[in-house]
């Protein structure tokens, strides 16, 4: 009898006929491919949630950014753990471990993000989507290096 290893849904989409081609390079470079799509999603949902708490509710560019902080990071913290960066924990103590550093590792780049729009956006006047936009970039790579390196990185 042939054990098939715990397959998650990507998984199993990759494996389905006409996209099992690319199967080979799916699982060679899965966890920066799924770091790619979930933090595209994070990034549109980011993005679409400043542009509506700016034009819609009109709050402020930082209270605004702290918002939508504090949803991303809630779904950025479940799919990292489930899907890109395989961060499953045996116990709870390891979990708030986890959960945590992850917190303090977005924290610290929350600060980084909200210094650029209160420099660029509050002091320097520039127009508001692009210093986001721009911001998101390097919030983004500097979250990948925290995850990987700190968060769930494997011992």
């Amino acid at each position: 009898m042939v054990v098939e290893e715990n397959k998650d849904i990507f998984d199993r989409i990759m494996s389905l006929p006409v996209l099992n081609i690319f199967e080979p390079f799916y699982k060679k470079y899965k966890e920066g491919l799924m770091y790619l799509f979930f933090g595209g999603l994070a990034f549109f949902l980011s993005i679409f949630l400043f542009w509506f708490m700016d034009s819609v509710l009109q709050i402020d560019e930082l209270v605004n950014n702290t918002i939508d902080w504090v949803i991303c990071v809630a779904f950025q913290f479940f799919t990292n753990r489930t899907w890109v960066f395989d961060g499953k924990v045996d116990n709870r103590k390891d979990f708030i471990k986890q959960a945590g550093s992850f917190t303090a590792g977005r924290l610290f780049t929350l600060v980084v993000e909200d210094l650029l729009i209160f420099i660029f956006i509050t002091n320097l006047g520039f127009p508001k989507m692009p210093v986001k936009l721009a911001a998101t970039f390097v919030v983004i790579a500097l979250n990948y290096v925290i995850s990987k390196l700190i968060v769930f990185k494997k011992d």
